[in-house]
């Protein structure tokens, strides 16, 4: 499709860190770990050293292993204690499957649906648990990262230092968000120990990349930290005219003068390129999709810079209370070129029609949030409660145009064919305000762990539309309010058992117009019931869960297939229900492995005449994945090597609502290989090599979304030669 995403603004907030009881049991879990990798001399580690300790979601892990995070609950609360189901993506995890995407690197989390649109460089779009979470779920530092139109934030997997998935509606903390959850992104932070790291990368269709990642005390007398990751890539890829070239620099400091107060700065500034179109022909004689780029290679740049700046404070105040204050201001320009070829030419049948656009879109977000934290007792019972209020203002730029390109021909379909100047025709500006308040306590009693949440919200849009043809205005005025909550109970075993039950709601406003009414959009609102149980196996670094969840939406935006394009469409009701199970574990041995079934049932319960009952739009109901990575002993012969491999099998599923068309099921491979120099010599210490393969055996089938059909990314290979000193 020619846009990837239609009028959808989002914006909202978030939160940070913390500390609970638990996280005492896992911290000295940790230690264990340390004590006995020191003398076990594996290469598994605690992901610990980061200085800004639990603010913004950061994960503490043990290999592939998650054991707490300030994720579920804006306060560093162990899992086990979190009434949700809850995932993490590690950084050791990140460095085994090296992913250059977002979706590459979400593709091994349960109930995740990545590759609905197949092959597309241009954005990050995927589903959770049958929802599309592009706008409403993507969050960066435990704060929102907002999105609008095609203006979609970019992220660089090189730039994180993990994930963490919050499944099933959570506005009581987060505010306004969807449905299917919420994905923390959490950025490299400095580290209290010397890092010290270059990189130079070499992989299919000619992507050579060089990266680096510094950090460590600014000198050996100050309590200050720094962090300076960054990468320059040029890359081709599968598709003629659509470059994945880039430009990223992220410099971070933390100041820490005491124990009580630390101040950690976030920056980023990348330039991507890549393309205004991607997609492949769909013949409408056969209404499957074709091998035929619908593109302009002649007209197709897509260039965006983006850039961000933010801290994250935290003092505490006395023995009782802790306030933290995290900000961030985030701008995005995006300035894109597209064509599509629509149909077949009437006078000669090996040419397609084609029309043409130019966009240029601004992007710029304010999010701060408030944090009061205290803990008390009340006789028996512990209390930690959180209160907290938050701000987010956005303001959205958007300049449209569209005109026409030549002919494709279908005899020679890489050939590029000039386009005229193209003049814009609408002019879209959109200011948005949200301010929430919120109040949450997490409530200990022996075993027990109660918690309770609730928020407020208040939400002002303004959208003004101008046709600078005949220079008509339309003007819409949206204002929302919700209240949103969560309850959950959680009991731990003395064996490592934790079930849980929970329900909780979320309240997304939508902004913009909708076309079939010429009405504003309503809210999206949603409610999920939950039940699960969570095992944190003794005297294993193995975490296991599982959860039976229930979601009911209402008023939901989805895109459509229309006239060539996309529209965005307002369904009635959906209902998602399902069952997950995952598995992480990193062993003494040195074998690593994260595995994960999902069955996920979603279904349109009220909706447009002819979809009612059926199963929503490229929502698999059977998803599953293992990823595993071994080691070799230094003792073993072949030491210095490591072995990955993995496979996604993704159900079959329909590509349209009306379900008359069906995407076959499929099975993706990947693999890795590595060596680690030190083996043959002590003096190559630190120097390593590491090959990467996804959809090793390079399955490129259809796949059907909204109408459209697209083909899944073919294989790529990269190569890493990594030095560290």
């Amino acid at each position: 499709m020619p846009r990837g995403k239609p009028l959808l603004l989002t914006f909202i907030r978030s939160a940070l860190a913390g500390t609970s009881a638990l996280a005492l049991v896992a911290t000295a879990h940790a230690q264990e770990a340390d004590q006995q990798t020191a003398t076990s001399g594996d290469s598994t580690t605690l992901e610990t050293l980061v200085v800004s300790g639990g603010s913004g979601g950061v994960i503490t892990a043990e290999g592939y292993v998650g054991i707490s995070s300030a994720t579920g609950a804006k306060i560093d609360t162990p899992f086990l204690e979190t009434p949700q189901s809850i995932s993490t993506m590690t950084e050791q995890q990140l460095k085994d499957r090296n992913p250059q995407t977002l979706l590459d690197a979400l593709a091994y989390t349960p109930g995740t649906r990545v590759g609905a649109y197949g092959f597309d460089p241009r954005f990050d779009a995927f589903f959770v648990r049958g929802f599309d979470v592009t706008y409403t779920g993507v969050f960066r530092d435990n704060l929102r990262q907002p999105a609008a139109v095609d203006s979609i934030f970019k992220n660089e997997p090189y730039g994180l230092e993990g994930v963490s998935i919050l499944r099933g509606p959570s506005s009581a903390l987060y505010g306004a968000t969807g449905a299917g959850g919420l994905y923390n992104l959490i950025t490299k932070r400095p580290i209290e120990e010397t890092l010290r790291e270059v990189q130079v990368q070499y992989g299919s269709h000619d992507r050579y990349q060089g990266q680096f990642d510094f950090s460590g005390p600014v000198n050996e007398t100050d309590p200050f930290y720094y962090r300076l990751t960054g990468l320059l890539r040029d890359a081709d890829t599968e598709q003629v005219g659509v470059p994945d070239d880039r430009a990223y620099i992220a410099p971070a400091f933390t100041w820490k003068p005491d124990e009580d107060t630390k101040l950690t700065i976030l920056g980023e500034y990348s330039r991507t390129k890549t393309g205004g179109s991607a997609t492949y022909y769909n013949d409408p004689a056969t209404g499957k999709v074709t091998d035929i780029f619908v593109g302009n290679p002649d007209f197709n740049d897509s260039v965006q810079k983006q850039a961000r700046i933010g801290y994250e404070f935290e003092h505490r105040l006395n023995d009782t209370f802790v306030f933290r204050q995290n900000a961030r201001a985030s701008t995005l320009n995006i300035n894109a070129d597209w064509a599509y070829a629509y149909g077949p030419n009437d006078s000669d049948p090996t040419l397609l029609d084609s029309i043409a656009g130019t966009y240029d879109e601004r992007l710029t977000v304010f999010v701060i949030d408030n944090q009061l934290e205290t803990k008390f007792d009340t006789g028996a019972i512990e209390h930690t409660l959180l209160a907290g209020i938050d701000y987010t203002k956005l303001d959205f730029r958007g300049l449209d145009g569209r005109g026409v390109s030549p002919p494709l021909d279908t005899t020679n379909p890489t050939q590029g064919r000039p386009v005229g100047h193209i003049d814009f025709d609408t002019r879209t500006i959109q200011d948005q305000w949200q301010l929430g308040t919120y109040l949450q306590d997490q409530i200990r009693y022996d075993a027990w762990t109660l918690t309770v949440g609730g928020r407020y919200d208040w939400v002002s849009t303004d959208t003004d539309t101008r046709d600078l043809a005949t220079d008509s205005l339309t003007t819409i005025s949206q204002s929302d309010k919700e209240f949103s909550g969560r309850v959950g109970l959680t009991y731990q075993t003395d064996l490592g058992f934790a079930p849980y039950i929970s329900y909780s709601t979320a309240f997304m406003p939508n902004a913009g117009l909708n076309t079939e009414t010429n009405q504003p959009f309503k809210p999206t609102e949603s409610e999920q019931e939950e039940i699960g149980v969570k095992y944190l196996l003794p005297n294993s670094n193995t975490l296991i869960t599982a959860a039976l969840f229930n979601i009911d939406q209402k008023n939901g935006l989805y895109l459509e297939a229309f006239g060539g394009g996309s529209i965005q469409v307002q369904r009635g009701k959906l209902r998602s229900r399902g069952f997950e199970i995952e598995a992480n574990t990193s062993l003494d041995n040195g074998l690593s492995l994260v595995a994960s079934y999902a069955y996920t049932d979603v279904k349109i319960i009220q909706g447009p005449a002819g979809t009612v009952g059926n199963y929503v739009s490229s929502a698999p109901r059977h998803m599953a994945s293992v990823w595993a990575h071994y080691t070799l002993p230094e003792d073993a012969p072949g030491a210095g090597f490591s072995i990955g491999g993995g496979a996604r099998f993704i159900g079959s599923s329909y590509g349209n609502d009306q379900n008359t068309i069906k995407n076959s099921s499929r099975v993706l491979f990947d693999a890795s290989v590595g060596y680690d120099f030190a083996a043959i010599d002590k003096k190559y210490e630190g120097l390593q090599l590491q090959v990467n393969a996804t959809n090793l055996f390079d399955r490129r089938e259809a796949v059907c979304t909204a109408g459209y059909c697209h083909r899944d990314q073919g294989r790529t290979v990269i190569g890493s030669l990594r030095y560290n000193w």
